[in-house]
């Protein structure tokens, strides 16, 4: 079961939203500054820039888009693997028509580097609240 500290789309955008569950936690924090976005898993964590963020969304929400598309020609037994490199990120969905984990790493020029993974079912919570995070800000995905 998940909690949610906060409402996700509070009407003042300089709130803080933090959500977490079962081994995913997601928070915006306006007043972090640079790194005002805190992803996590269950044993680990890292803040990201609102670019890298963005970048982020995409990734995932491809990635959960494109297994959506698939489901229908999987057999039950079936496993697949997507893999995705866009931008500064690499995400790869892996699992079968119900279940699925999912890795991230992000490699900029410079500066650090991270990578991250959820496992099922923490990595379909947590491409939901990313998205629900995304649709309660100002963006729009592509």
């Amino acid at each position: 079961m998940s909690k949610t500290s906060q409402i996700c789309c509070p009407a003042d955008q300089s709130q803080v939203i933090q959500q977490e569950g079962a081994g995913w936690r997601l928070c915006r924090d306006p007043s972090r500054g640079d790194y005002s976005i805190l992803i996590g898993g269950e044993d680990w964590g890292f803040e990201l820039k609102e670019p890298e963020w963005r970048g982020l969304v995409d990734l995932v929400v491809t990635l959960q888009q494109q297994h959506a598309d698939l489901v229908g020609r999987l057999m039950a037994e079936e496993e697949i693997e997507l893999e995705l490199d866009r931008g500064l990120w690499w995400g790869c969905l892996s699992g079968d028509r119900v279940a699925w984990e999912l890795r991230i790493v992000l490699t900029p020029t410079e500066g650090r580097a991270v990578e991250g993974r959820w496992p099922a079912p923490a990595a379909a919570a947590m491409v939901a609240a990313m998205r629900a995070m995304w649709d309660c800000s100002d963006h729009q995905l592509s």
